[in-house]
């Protein structure tokens, strides 16, 4: 599964957008220009973000896009999904039944798993979390052999 580029500029967008003030208006030309997203195509993706709730868009010369929720109350699903739609990694995983092998697929549990290990992943991701720098992982190094 590849995310479309629309959804990644979406992401990109709302980071953006999560990286400064909550009541601070961002014109979409300084998004679209800062993130390197072609204005038109940027224009559309805050239309659907919009319909969706996620983001509210003012328009006049004090304009500008803001989220419609803290960054700490929107996740990457809600982008995903505003965008892609609901995550399917396979039509049996959503609807079991759609399987032709039916109660005999011995890959159906997987991709249900692999589905609901993503969503949940997504979901507990916060556009606020991602604002913050990443945490560092010490690196083992283990001893050769001697």
């Amino acid at each position: 599964m590849q995310l479309t580029r629309q959804a990644d500029y979406a992401i990109r967008a709302v980071l953006y957008l999560a990286e400064h003030k909550s009541d601070q208006r961002i014109t979409t030309a300084e998004v679209g220009r800062e993130q390197r997203i072609p204005l038109t195509f940027l224009t559309k993706i805050m239309a659907q973000l919009s319909a969706a709730g996620l983001v509210h868009a003012t328009r006049g010369s004090r304009g500008g896009i803001t989220l419609a929720r803290p960054a700490e109350d929107v996740s990457l699903l809600d982008i995903v999904e505003a965008i892609e739609g609901p995550v399917q990694l396979n039509a049996c995983a959503s609807d079991p039944s759609s399987c032709p092998m039916g109660d005999t697929c011995r890959v159906q549990v997987v991709w249900c798993d692999a589905q609901a290990d993503l969503v949940n992943r997504l979901k507990n991701t916060s556009f606020a979390s991602l604002t913050q720098p990443p945490v560092s992982v010490p690196v083992s190094v283990s001893a050769s052999p001697a």
